[in-house]
């Protein structure tokens, strides 16, 4: 399971001109799911955006996480990053999960982002989004739930 994960001052996801995620300051998950991608996945990743410690403190320093701030999450599904770009000019998504398995996963994670008691709001699975992010920083950190260890 990859995340990519933006600090943001607000987001918003819009889908057929209608706000369906919306947040103010917070972070901005962008989440895509493999096709060997599990549960486990979906909880590291979860327990690792909650407590990513890239919000600043008094000294403005990257020192504090949104759990330390009571700050939410907007996630976002979406599968393009695993697209393969290696060989020719169009990307190859074949080690995205079919949609099925990336729906139940990208809703444990926001299962288990809710967990944590964030509050957390999302895009539509397998819509035509339109998505708002006003970074803030700009802070963007890669996270990779096969590259734990």
């Amino acid at each position: 399971m990859r995340a990519v994960v933006q600090r943001a001052k607000s987001a918003r996801v819009i889908v057929d001109g209608e706000t369906v995620g919306r947040i103010g300051p917070g972070l901005v998950v962008f989440l895509g799911v493999g096709t060997d991608d599990s549960r486990d996945d979906a909880r590291y990743l979860a327990e690792k955006v909650a407590n990513l410690r890239v919000l600043d403190d008094e000294a403005g320093k990257m020192n504090l996480s949104c759990l330390d701030l009571g700050l939410p999450v907007l996630a976002v599904s979406q599968f393009t990053l695993y697209g393969d770009c290696r060989r020719g000019r169009r990307p190859s998504f074949t080690e995205a999960a079919p949609p099925e398995k990336g729906l139940e996963l990208y809703g444990a994670f926001v299962e288990e982002l809710r967990r944590t008691g964030l509050i957390v709001e999302t895009g539509r699975f397998q819509a035509v989004m339109t998505v708002f992010v006003e970074n803030d920083g700009p802070v963007t950190i890669l996270l990779d739930s096969k590259k734990q260890f």
